[in-house]
């Protein structure tokens, strides 16, 4: 097995959190690869015009015949420090991520804030003035708004996890959180705004995620399905496969099922009632989504 087959069988095998670091990676390769193919062809002019495909614009009509840069935009890097640092910060927080909200919903997170964040600089770019002179050129691009939905929404889940921090110890994630949303969103604002622009957004789709998940609504539901159904698009085989319910054939078997359904109910109410619903598995928080859709 060669190096190409190797990755490709460690991006099939990996979960979603390695997935979503593969598609960062690849992508900003491909970028380095056009980067000095044009450098070499003495076409390095073209480069910034071949970013301004894949990174979101401010202007809006340049954005109205791109829409698909509102999600190529996060996926895309150009410097080594950048990516760095958002897929290192992606890897602590979303192994923490997955282990109390689980894999699929980081993937809603981590596009949920990225859009939040995107739409949230094209929003700020064309409302205030201050922006006026440089909105018509201005691109963004870049993990971090994605990233910092993933910070965020771990941290508000569980705040009182800890990370062990070199020559600091252990911390609380929610502390780490917050020092970076100051840091990279905050601090000297003048400076790389329209990024700044889209932490916040980011910053902002995970915390309202996460507590309201913590609380028993699940926003990202709908965003969820709709993953879902563009995911059987590319599965492959001839036919689609349809699913349909089956439904009681009498009376009693549907009596039954009830009966069964309401024991299960009963069985996560009454843990929630000595543990809270932070005691719940993803599984228990999953079924009892689905139970109450059904009512």
């Amino acid at each position: 097995m060669n190096i190409i087959d190797e990755i490709k069988e460690s991006f099939r095998k990996g979960n979603i959190l390695h997935r979503l670091i593969y598609l960062n990676l690849g992508l900003f390769l491909a970028v380095q690869i056009v980067r000095i193919i044009l450098f070499l062809s003495n076409s390095y002019g073209l480069f910034d015009e071949f970013l301004n495909y894949l990174a979101i614009p401010a202007n809006l009509d340049v954005l109205a015949r791109r829409p698909w840069t509102l999600v190529t935009y996060m996926f895309l890097h150009v410097d080594f420090i950048h990516i760095l640092f958002n897929l290192l910060w992606l890897y602590w927080f979303g192994t923490v991520f997955i282990q109390d909200l689980g894999l699929k919903k980081l993937l809603s997170t981590y596009l949920l804030g990225g859009l939040a964040g995107g739409l949230l600089y094209v929003i700020f770019y064309n409302v205030f003035p201050v922006f006026d002179q440089v909105k018509e050129s201005s691109i963004a691009l870049g993990a971090s708004a994605s990233v910092m939905a993933v910070v965020v929404a771990a941290a508000t889940y569980r705040p009182e996890k800890k990370m062990h921090l070199v020559l600091i110890g252990p911390v609380r994630i929610v502390y780490i959180a917050l020092a970076m949303f100051i840091f990279t969103s905050l601090v000297d604002f003048s400076v790389n705004t329209g990024g700044k622009i889209a932490h916040i957004g980011g910053a902002f789709m995970g915390f309202i995620f996460a507590y309201y998940y913590k609380r028993g609504k699940d926003i990202s539901r709908g965003f969820d399905r709709m993953m879902d159904q563009i995911a059987t698009w590319f599965k492959p085989g001839k036919q689609r496969m349809k699913v349909t319910y089956k439904r009681p054939s009498n009376d009693i078997e549907y009596n039954k099922q009830k009966v069964d359904e309401q024991k299960e109910i009963d069985i996560i109410l009454d843990k929630i009632s000595k543990g809270g619903y932070d005691s719940l598995s993803v599984k228990e928080k999953e079924l009892l989504f689905k139970m109450s859709a059904k009512k």
